[in-house]
């Protein structure tokens, strides 16, 4: 058998859990529970004017997460085309959930955290919020990586018969 390549597969699953979970985030965090916004530490969307200018921002954070999943689904598409990809459910889940989880902690660290333009949840408890969310990313950081650790194991290739090895 030929050396298998699980590259694609894993730049595909990761590629397409940062964008999913950022979709989360935005969609259950910013409109369903409006817990806050882009800027709404720095401009809380208390006027009409500062309202529109955070959905200005969301819709940039919501094109970021389009742009992301897209990507991911073209790279997924470019490793089915290869016969040299394993395909794995465990470690493409992995992926997805290391992909969210990675988005978590780098937009956690990096805009709840480091420039404070939003918190998960603005009040007496945000740090807490924020470090919940912290801690949940590297929770799916770590069922990811377990998974894709698991996953290492499954070597058929695309359209392989052999289906006791495809976790």
């Amino acid at each position: 058998m030929s050396r298998m390549h699980r590259g694609p597969l894993l730049s595909a699953g990761v590629m397409l859990g940062v964008g999913l979970g950022g979709f989360v985030d935005g969609i259950l965090l910013h409109q369903l529970l409006q817990w806050h916004n882009m800027l709404s530490s720095h401009l809380p969307p208390d006027t009409l004017v500062n309202a529109k200018v955070n959905m200005f921002w969301d819709g940039l954070f919501h094109a970021f997460t389009w742009l992301m999943t897209f990507s991911g689904l073209v790279l997924l598409w470019r490793a089915g085309l290869r016969t040299d990809v394993p395909w794995s459910t465990r470690t493409f889940a992995g992926c997805l959930l290391g992909g969210w989880g990675l988005f978590n902690v780098v937009e956690g660290l990096i805009d709840h955290q480091l420039l404070g333009v939003h918190h998960v949840r603005t009040g007496p408890s945000q740090t807490a919020w924020d470090v919940g969310f912290l801690l949940f990313g590297l929770a799916l950081l770590l069922a990811g990586g377990a998974l894709i650790r698991a996953g290492r194991e499954d070597t058929v290739p695309r359209g392989g018969l052999d289906t006791a090895r495809t976790g």
